[in-house]
């Protein structure tokens, strides 16, 4: 599930791309075949169509039109939507609507597999980005976590209005159980290769503090991040990774007296590098996972 490029977006209230946002599009949006928006309001056809116009016409003015864009909603045959989605460049998640409805609509057109083992970036906007987080909280409806799509570990509450008080209540209340990062529209993060960029007004919220997001708040995501990588391609880090020497383990085994009759923890074994050598001397072998 590791995508190249990503981007989560609160909001773009006045329907333009700010110069920020738009050079780093530039550089990663180089082949423009195809934009797949995906709805949260699966059948307000009208707006959908509108919508998708609206918000490919924010590239096309960049000039960063892409040749065929559409939208995905009620009226799309599954066939047709999985196909769409298999063979975009992009693909837009869309907001105005109800998380829930567009994790919904992405699971009865039968795309969610299509979706989350595809190429394209992926892109998401006000729900769409809260959708793309492994742990999605639309306080529109409840405080309870559901899961997401799961491209990212960053649960955002979106269109952060400081003079918004109701708003910034929710996002206090969200951050009770969790670490949230509120953003302000015209804000986003990209995400490429286990690098994270910020742009715009982001705010971290833990335990009902919130306060700006900093250079150490952006480390600690990229690790978070790049364990999750490892999580979705566990079989390719192990295959790439070099191997930890015989000789260490020989050295280890031997200078901590392993063998039959001793026991071993082994906290967070990930796909078993470390086990083996430990493994081979006969010991009492205990795994806790990560």
């Amino acid at each position: 599930m590791r995508k190249g490029f990503l981007a989560v977006f609160s909001g773009f209230p006045e329907h333009h791309f700010s110069e920020e946002i738009t050079k780093r599009l530039r550089e990663e949006l180089t082949v423009r075949k195809s934009i797949v928006f995906i709805s949260a309001c699966p059948l307000e056809y009208g707006q959908n169509d509108d919508d998708s116009d609206g918000m490919h016409e924010m590239f096309a003015e960049q000039g960063l039109a892409f040749d065929r864009h559409c939208v995905i909603d009620k009226r799309t045959e599954p066939c047709e939507a999985k196909e769409l989605v298999e063979n975009a460049d992009c693909i837009f998640l869309m907001g105005g609507g109800a998380c829930r409805e567009q994790l919904d609509l992405i699971k009865e057109k039968g795309c969610y597999e299509a979706l989350t083992d595809c190429r394209a970036a992926v892109f998401g906007v006000s729900a769409g980005s809260m959708n793309m987080a492994r742990n999605t909280v639309d306080f529109f409806e409840s405080m309870e976590p559901f899961p997401g799509l799961g491209f990212t570990n960053i649960t955002v509450s979106c269109h952060h209005d400081p003079d918004d008080a109701w708003r910034y209540e929710q996002t206090l209340k969200m951050s009770e159980t969790r670490i949230v990062y509120a953003m302000e529209d015209m804000s986003a993060f990209f995400i490429k290769g286990g690098k994270i960029d910020a742009v715009g007004n982001i705010y971290r919220a833990e335990n009902r503090q919130l306060r700006l997001i900093t250079e150490d708040d952006i480390r600690e995501l990229e690790q978070d991040e790049f364990r999750r990588v490892f999580d979705t391609i566990p079989e390719q880090f192990d295959k790439y990774r070099p191997r930890y020497s015989a000789e260490l383990f020989a050295f280890l085994n031997d200078r901590a007296q392993i063998g039959p009759g001793k026991s071993v923890l082994e906290i967070g074994p990930g796909t078993g590098q470390a086990s083996d050598p430990v493994i081979g001397t006969g010991c009492d072998h205990i795994v806790i996972p990560k």
